[in-house]
This record gives C-alpha cells, structure tokens and sequence, in this order.
C-alpha cells in the first residue's frame, strides 16, 4: 500500500513549468533518491510534499494517520538547549502537552485541575505518556550526549541531534534535503547505517555519489518538468536513462524530419494549395506548437583552469613539523614534501586539523616546532568552504568580472557574459544577485571566479557541495588534467577516488600519514578514522557511569534499603537465556536487514516482499519486548 502518493502535480516559476503534471506512489521500505540538474525542482518537489508550498495543480495524498518528519539542510542552532530538550521537541505536540502539565503541577499556589485534566485527556489522546521512556531510547540507541548543550558540540553532533529529533515521533515517511553537507565521513558512514535500519518510506536529495549508491533502492529523477521512476539502483538508472535517452533523440530526428517536410508542402505553389488538405494543415500547425514547446536539455559546463607559469619542482617541504593548539596535539613531528603535479587529499573528522595543515604548508602559520620549506613561483587560487569571498549584494557577472565586461582567459579577451555562459548562467541570470541563487549556483560562480586567476597550486576546500552529477564529473575532468598542484579537502569519497593520486590521513592523537592512492586505497592499507571521531559522546558518558558505579560502591548503604529480591526458580531461568534469546534474535533482524537492503528486494514479488516487511516488523517487535523484559527481571534481581 502506497504511504504516499502524488497525482498530476505542476508548478511554476516564470515561463517554464519546473513540475509539470508529475504523479508517482511510493510504499514503506523504499528509500527513493531524487536527482537532477540544479534548478530542476528538488527542493521544491520537497517543499510541497510537506505542504510549504502549494502546487499549481495536482493532489499530494499521504495515508490516514501517517506522520511525516523532515531532516532539514541547515544545521540546528548551536544553543543553550541541552540534547535531551532538542530531541524530545520533535514530538511536537506531546513534548508540548508534556512540558504544560509539568510547569503547572511545579505552580502551587494555583488551581490548575481543570487544565491538568484536559491535557491528561489529550496525552491519553496522543500516547503521549512514554515520551521520556522514547527521548531515552533515541538518545541511548543513537548514541547522544543527552546533558550536553548544543552549543557545545560540533556541526556533525548537532546533525546527529535533528536526526533523533526527526525520528522521535516515530515517523512513516522521512524527507532529507542533502543531509551529507558539511559532514566528515565517519558521520556520513554513521548516518548511512542509521537510515538503512528506518523500515518507513525515505525521499532524499543527495549529490554524494557513494551516499546515494549504498542507501538507494528507488531513483526518481526531476528532468525538463517531468518525472522518472526507476526501481534499482544507481548504475542500473544509469544504464536505462542512457538509453532512453538515445530513444529520445531518435525520435525528436524522426519528428524534425517529419516537420521540415511539411513545411516544404505548405509553401508549394498555387496548385498545390487549391488541393491542400485542411486536415494536414492543422497538423502541420499541431506539430509547430508541439516543436516550439520542446524544452531542450541543459547543457554541460565548459570550464577550464587558467594557468601560470610552472611552479619550482618543489612545491612544499616539512621537516620534522609539529604543531598543538589549546594542549590539543594537531601533528605530531613529520617529514612531508609536495611535488609540481601531486593531487593530494586531506581527510579526517572535522576539528582534526585540516586546515591548520593547510596555513602551516602555505606559510600563513607558523609551525611550534620543525622547518617548512617552500617552492618557488608559487601562485595560489583558493575554493572557499563558506563561499566567502562572494559578495550576497553583487551580481554573478559583478563577482566574476570584479567591476570589467571583459576578463583574460588564457590570453584570450573574453566578455564577462560569455564565459559564464560556460558555466551555465544565461545572460539574465549572470545579471542576479549572488542572494537569490541556490547553493549549486553559489558554487558554481566560486569555480568561474577562482578558474578566472593564473594558478599553479589549486587549494579546494569541499568544492562539490550541492553541485549536480554532471558537473561534478566535468570538475573532476578538469581536476584530473589539470597540469598544476592540487590539495583538496573533502568529504566526497567518490570524489577522492576519482581526482586524488595520495591522502594524507589526520587518524587521531596528532598522527598524519600519507598514503599512495584515494579514499578506497586508504582503507585497504588499514587506514581509519580515530575512535573518537564516531564516538566521543561514549566516552563522558562511560566516565560518568563509572564514576556513579565507583559512588555507589563507596558510599553506605542506607539502613532502610531494601534486600535484593530473590527470583523464583522460572523467572532465574528465563532470566539466564534471556542472552541467548536475544543475540538469536538480534541475528534474525541482521539477516532480515540484509535481505530488505538488496537492490532487486522491492522488483520481487509484491506478496513476498510485503511477507518479508512484516516478518522484520515483527522480530524487532521481539527483539524490544524481550530487551525491555531482560531489563525489567535485572530490576527485580538488583532489588
């Protein structure tokens, strides 16, 4: 049964339609990725599922009672929230009900029966009373700090914090609009083993290749207006959009053929008009209003690096460097040289130092210890993370031209216009104001304002935020033929692979590697990431629990405790095969997992796959009720 469904959808902004008369269904267990250019109406698509914008025309229809929850773009605010407060807020209503009854019963001096009752009603209502019991099991299963405030954690933790937020109310249908940006990889590879264990329906929007070819089952792509649906995976989408397209482009020559032809007829002479069909002449004027309406696809970029001169042989050389910062150890003594021609990736967790190493190896910082030599004829261009150096009120071309019509692209005078043609800006849009562009756009004119300066050493810091499939596959290109120096921060796996020839690895404690080969080639020399990139909130919260255990063994017991209660002979013995039954289960849950993230699970037959869903519903049903009743005989024997 379909969770959501959308029937003949269409909306505008402008001549174009960006959505027209789109329908498509999707069911629990599917986790659909939506792709396309920029600009095709992703977001959009998303804005109206959830109900923020209203569509011109068409239906959107979820079933009965299924609760819909969003993972946002943006971070949430780095506040004086504790975790615990934020999560529980994605309940919406109970948190609210919840947090009401609670300051009233605080309020002694009042009488507020009446109201106490009202919301005890609605709490019945809603099942509203186990909000605790649930706010601690997201935090416990997804392992957050439940008393740290968000302001003291960082981007990738408060990311993990909206997710539980977004889980919290137990959702059918959960909605991701690039849920990978901004993320070090340990986070991405984290989130990607919490989302394939959701059993609800999944829509995302993702431009992280590995992301969407290890989570999807389901591509749905956005092109020229119109919507399609393919069951599988990435690479099989692939496969068939490349031949339909082929189809597409025979059959627009057939149809073109067919035009030209006509309106050869149509302009014979007398004789041929006193015998002319009327019928074929309002054909003829069908099929030019049917040509006229052909939306053609977009064009790929055309970029191209401007060049200096080549650099020295050496670019840069360390000499036993090392470096702290606030008694955090960033490197620990190393020897690093980088040669004319080296593409090398820096990857590890946020926070870990990339770019200190950066400043050191430019010489913008100076190092505690060691020597840093640099090359010579160095010129440097710089992709910016926070697309600082654009300025919001200025236009693209004013961005790109910097005040002149006319730039140098390798010797050649070009008008400002036109070489952002080759970036995808039409004349109206290079004339907008860099506020009103999406994020893809943005990084688009950072790539023409940066390929704009004569470089021998390219810096790119996360160049392939929001950038679409094709043109990250062009960067790449140019990335590859690129004849300069190139160090590129990343957390684009797919993207490490395909440009970078070594990564030096930030592994933790202050140790930097380098090692020959990508992102892949890294792991298989027995590179990760440190353990407390994935789980520095166990550790506190170990601490804390040892510290409480240590207490309690130390302090004397109260004379009124009461004694351990002894179990009867059946609860002692379902007590000690409460393991087994659970790791039995556990493994029945892993097999049921693997077989529903199959990429071929969902084209099976309809019957079996919902036999399957409701099996894994069913066993992790189990698996719950016998952890809680494991807890509970605990309790009873601890007294």
């Amino acid at each position: 049964m379909s969770l959501l469904s959308l029937e003949q959808i269409s909306i505008a902004f402008g001549h174009n339609p960006l959505l027209s008369k789109i329908s498509f269904a999707a069911e629990a267990g599917e986790r659909v990725a939506i792709i396309g250019r920029n600009g095709t109406g992703k977001s959009t698509l998303l804005k109206v599922i959830l109900g923020e914008l209203v569509p011109d025309e068409g239906v959107v229809r979820l079933e009965g009672g299924m609760k819909l929850a969003q993972l946002p773009q943006e971070l949430p605010d780095a506040n004086e929230k504790t975790v615990r407060e934020v999560v529980s807020e994605g309940a919406g209503e109970a948190h609210n009900l919840m947090t009401r009854y609670f300051a009233l019963l605080e309020d002694l001096d009042n009488d507020h029966s009446d109201e106490l009752g009202n919301i005890q009603t609605e709490l019945d209502r809603i099942q509203g009373w186990d909000l605790e019991q649930r706010v601690n099991h997201m935090i416990q299963r997804l392992a957050l700090p439940a008393d740290k405030l968000m302001s003291e954690l960082s981007g990738g933790w408060r990311r993990r914090v909206i997710l539980a937020q977004a889980l919290i109310s137990n959702p059918d249908v959960l909605l991701l609009d690039e849920p990978t940006n901004h993320l070090d990889v340990p986070t991405i590879e984290w989130m990607e083993q919490q989302l394939q264990q959701f059993r609800g329906l999944i829509l995302f929007i993702t431009h992280d290749r590995r992301f969407l070819e290890k989570l999807a089952n389901r591509i749905i792509e956005l092109d020229r207006g119109n919507l399609i649906s393919f069951s599988g995976n990435i690479h099989e989408f692939l496969i068939f959009k490349e031949k339909m397209l082929e189809e597409e482009e025979r059959a627009n020559a057939l149809f073109d053929k067919r035009l030209a032809e006509e309106e050869v007829w149509i302009r014979q002479g007398i004789k041929a008009r006193r015998t002319r069909n009327e019928g074929r002449v309002r054909a003829l004027k069908a099929m030019r209003v049917e040509r006229s309406e052909r939306i053609g696809r977009q064009g790929n970029a055309k970029m191209a690096i401007e060049t200096k001169e080549k650099s020295g042989k050496l670019v840069a050389e360390f000499t036993q460097v090392a470096h702290s910062f606030e008694n955090k150890v960033i490197l620990k003594p190393m020897d690093f040289i980088v040669n004319r021609g080296d593409r090398i990736g820096l990857i590890g967790p946020n926070g870990c130092g990339k770019s200190t190493f950066l400043k050191i190896l430019l010489g913008n910082l100076e190092p505690e210890s060691g020597k840093v030599r640099q090359g010579t004829k160095l010129n440097v261009a710089y992709f910016d993370q926070l697309r600082e150096q654009l300025n919001p009120e200025q236009t693209v071309a004013e961005n790109v031209g910097e005040g002149k019509d006319v730039i140098e692209i390798n010797g050649h005078n070009k008008h400002v216009i036109g070489y952002l043609g080759d970036f995808l800006f039409p004349p109206e849009r290079a004339r907008t104001p860099i506020k009103a562009l999406s994020g893809g756009e943005r990084n688009r004119v950072l790539l023409a304002k940066l390929f704009t300066k004569p470089a021998n050493l390219l810096i790119m810091d996360e160049p392939t935020n929001d950038l679409d499939v094709e043109t990250l596959e062009l960067l790449e290109e140019l990335l590859m033929n690129y004849d300069g120096t190139l160090l590129l921060v990343s957390h684009d796996r797919s993207f490490l692979d395909n440009v970078v020839t070594s990564v030096v690895a930030f592994e933790g404690e202050g140790n930097v590697k380098e090692y020959v080969g990508g992102y892949q080639d890294w792991i298989r020399q027995g590179g990760k990431f440190p353990t407390e990139s994935t789980s520095q909130t166990d550790t506190p919260a170990k601490k804390e629990s040892s510290v409480k255990t240590e207490a309690q063994e130390t302090k004397p017991a109260p004379e009124n405790s009461k004694p351990k209660v002894k179990l009867s002979y059946k609860l002692q013995r379902e007590f000690e095969n409460m393991p087994d039954v659970i790791a039995e289960l556990e493994e029945e849950v892993a097999s049921l997992h693997e077989i529903t993230s199959s990429a071929d699970f969902y084209s099976g037959d309809s019957a079996k796959v919902q036999e399957t869903l409701e099996k894994l519903a069913d066993k992790e049903q189990q698996l719950e009720n016998t952890m809680e009743r494991w807890l509970e005989l605990e309790e009873m024997q601890n007294g």
